[in-house]
């Protein structure tokens, strides 16, 4: 009978303590290899410090909306509002809501940069590039990002007390036990 057994490769093995006294976190060894200490670490796909600010993940996800903004500048000279809209929603606006910490952050420097992002996306259509941000937005009915944000919040918060979900959530959030 065949054994498989999983080798643990220590020297991938990372270590990161979360919270505000983290110093003094203990070293952690495995076959008396000490695992590495680190400040960030990426776990299935979202960056997380030692602190559980979520700065470097949502830098990370306007970096890349930005550069799907520069691919669209290089390979579209010509654009529609209506070819600028599905562009913009599908390779650029998707990386903005990529996820929770990215999608709904809490500081408000944090909401301005991603909000940025979409202000400059804008000014690439030459009809509208004149416009203020508002009426840009009002031409290619596109809403905000805190729009967004709030009204998927309302959404969700509606699913889950008009029992839209499964009943164990639904009885959670209404508090009426099985």
């Amino acid at each position: 009978m065949d054994t498989w057994l999983l080798k643990l490769n220590v020297n991938k093995c990372k270590s990161v303590s979360y919270g505000r006294c983290n110093e003094y976190a203990s070293e952690y060894t495995v076959s008396d290899i000490v695992i590495d200490k680190v400040d960030k670490i990426k776990d299935l796909g979202i960056v997380c410090d030692s602190r559980l600010k979520f700065d470097k993940h949502i830098d990370a996800k306007i970096n890349t909306a930005y550069q799907m903004l520069g691919i669209i500048k290089r390979n579209f000279f010509h654009l529609t509002p209506d070819s600028f809209v599905v562009l913009y929603k599908s390779i650029v606006r998707s990386h903005l809501e990529y996820s929770e910490y990215v999608r709904n952050p809490h500081h408000q420097q944090l909401i301005e940069k991603i909000e940025k992002v979409q202000k400059m996306a804008t000014k690439l259509i030459i009809a509208v590039k004149p416009l203020k941000y508002e009426e840009r937005l009002r031409y290619l009915n596109l809403p905000t990002l805190k729009y967004r944000r709030i009204r998927g919040d309302i959404i969700e918060v509606y699913k889950m007390f008009s029992g839209r979900y499964d009943a164990i959530v639904t009885n959670w959030f209404t508090n009426r036990h099985i």
